[in-house]
């Protein structure tokens, strides 16, 4: 059975969404970095690197939770995973774009205005990382269009994977009304039965 390493408050979370989305059976082991786990000695087994996801598919060890979900959907899931070499090319494409596009500005946000102690908190850092936001979002904005996914009309892999970052926005007080696109897709694709399954996992 597929074991995956984490907490849904982590990275993990995009995994232990699509495999709730995918409906393969798989056991998920808390692995909880504010408490330190992370840095376990038989965690650090698994993922030298002592970060989180980390997946065990047989004598399979993945780390990275875009490798991961990109591994998994090839995998298991047929109907997620794009069938054509151009659609292919734009999954990986937003996967890479929004780990270094947004995912760490957005965590700066995140973590300066809702997750710090108040007395470690930078409230300038916040507002420039938000700052640098704006041309990636206007970018998805422009992607999408009037399309409701971005590969078309079908919810797919790199939606999910785009969004599970993107659904840092709302904790993190990032408002999208001058992006009706994103604002409106990004709430096609939490409110997914799946998405909230794997949100409420620990």
């Amino acid at each position: 059975m597929i074991k995956l390493y984490g907490i849904s408050a982590s990275r993990t979370l995009r995994p232990l969404w699509l495999l709730e989305e995918i409906g393969i059976e798989y056991e998920q082991v808390p692995v909880d970095f504010r408490k330190g786990e992370n840095r376990d000695p038989e965690f650090l087994k698994i993922n030298p690197n002592g970060k989180l996801p980390a997946l065990v598919d047989g004598d399979l060890v993945l780390f990275e939770s875009m490798a991961i979900n990109l591994y998994l959907a090839r995998k298991y899931g047929s109907d997620l995973y794009p069938d054509n070499e151009a659609d292919i090319a734009l999954t990986d494409m937003w996967s890479f774009w929004v780990m270094s596009e947004i995912e760490y500005d957005l965590l700066t946000v995140l973590f300066h205005r809702r997750l710090f102690n108040e007395e470690d908190r930078d409230a300038e850092r916040a507002e420039r990382a938000e700052q640098r936001l704006q041309i990636p979002f206007a970018v998805l904005n422009g992607a999408l269009g009037d399309r409701d996914y971005l590969l078309g009309d079908t919810f797919s892999l790199v939606d999910l994977n785009v969004a599970a970052v993107f659904s840092w926005c709302r904790p993190a007080r990032i408002k999208l009304d001058q992006w009706p696109a994103v604002k409106d897709w990004l709430t096609r694709c939490i409110t997914r039965p799946a998405f909230k399954v794997a949100v409420r996992k620990p």
